[in-house]
């Protein structure tokens, strides 16, 4: 019953997952084709990254309903590491784009200089070379595998405590500092330009002009400020648990772990493209066209192929309508 309740609700938050990110994607590529804003492509490989974490969890739903089912151990790990390379490249995506707004504030006039194609492709690439590594080290490396002793494929069965500490504490703990630390120095930044505005303003010499920088400096830093706390509530309970049950196998139980803590974490890929859609007016602007574009196109299937419905001119008003 246990598991079949957990296989539920990995079944639903994948479904959400993909679902979410997907709309998102889409949104931002018809924006990037609009705008040419190279700092969207970060976003978009955000969600991407999200995407394909919905898509791995998709097969441990399978395990779940599949029970008893005891899979050969290059099985498991090959799923958990493709379960770790999508986490680690969505939790590099958001450093990439926590540094793209912070590169944004700190060198507004020469931002487009700096963020140009080549550079945005190189980093991309690296950051999923990156994850690769980090998901698919324990395959090339074998003294980072152990033998599984529990019935499905899980974190704590296929991977060594060596290899999981090195990734808690190399990989997770650095990349929090650092949210924390742009997230300060934007902080810092978007202060100095209040603190510039004020003394033009109070000089007589502003002009009624609108303070468009500092808007745009607290508009990113509220966006990155969001990210940071939802990737902390997020991560942070799995990764604190998981390096105690690394260290002290008895102290802490990790089914929790990994049936609760683990799906905590699996939220902030759900998390990250509702916040964008919600924060973000541009991404917002396009779902909405979106979804009256998918409206207007049921609405014209619907209204051209049943015309006895309604009034006498209504269908071909409507269809009429429609097409312009």
């Amino acid at each position: 019953m246990a598991s079949s309740a957990l296989g539920v609700i990995l079944a639903v938050l994948a479904s959400l997952i993909i679902t979410a990110n997907a709309l998102v994607a889409i949104a931002l590529l018809r924006l990037i084709q609009k705008s040419g804003s190279k700092g969207l492509y970060f976003v978009l490989n955000l969600a991407i990254a999200d995407a394909m974490v919905g898509f791995t969890v998709v097969g441990l739903v399978m395990d779940e309903f599949s029970e008893p089912f005891h899979p050969p151990q290059t099985f498991c790990i090959l799923r958990m590491a493709f379960v770790t390379s999508s986490s680690a490249a969505s939790i590099l995506s958001l450093i990439l784009v926590a540094c793209d707004r912070h590169l944004a504030i700190r060198k507004p006039f020469h931002y487009f200089q700096l963020v140009t194609g080549l550079r945005v492709g190189v980093r991309l690439v690296g950051l999923w070379l990156v994850a690769a590594i980090i998901g698919f080290l324990p395959v090339l490396t074998p003294c980072f595998q152990k033998v599984s002793t529990h019935g499905k494929c899980s974190f704590f069965g296929v991977f060594h405590p060596t290899y999981m500490l090195t990734v808690f504490c190399v990989g997770f703990f650095p990349a929090l500092f650092l949210f924390i630390y742009l997230y300060c120095d934007m902080l810092k930044i978007a202060s100095v330009h209040v603190q510039h505005i004020q003394e033009v303003e109070h000089a007589g010499l502003a002009g009624g002009c609108p303070p468009s920088h500092t808007t745009s400096d607290m508009k990113a830093m509220r966006t990155v400020a969001v990210l940071i706390g939802c990737f902390t509530l997020s991560w942070l309970p799995f990764f604190i648990a998981s390096v105690v049950q690394t260290v002290c196998t008895e102290c802490f139980p990790y089914k929790v772990i990994e049936n609760y803590l683990w799906l905590l974490g699996l939220c902030n890929s759900l998390l990250n493209p509702l916040l964008y859609s919600y924060w973000q007016k541009d991404v917002r602007l396009q779902l909405s066209q979106l979804t009256a574009g998918v409206k207007r196109r049921v609405l014209l299937h619907l209204g051209c192929h049943f015309p006895g419905r309604g009034t006498k001119s209504l269908p071909t008003v409507s269809c009429l309508r429609l097409q312009d």
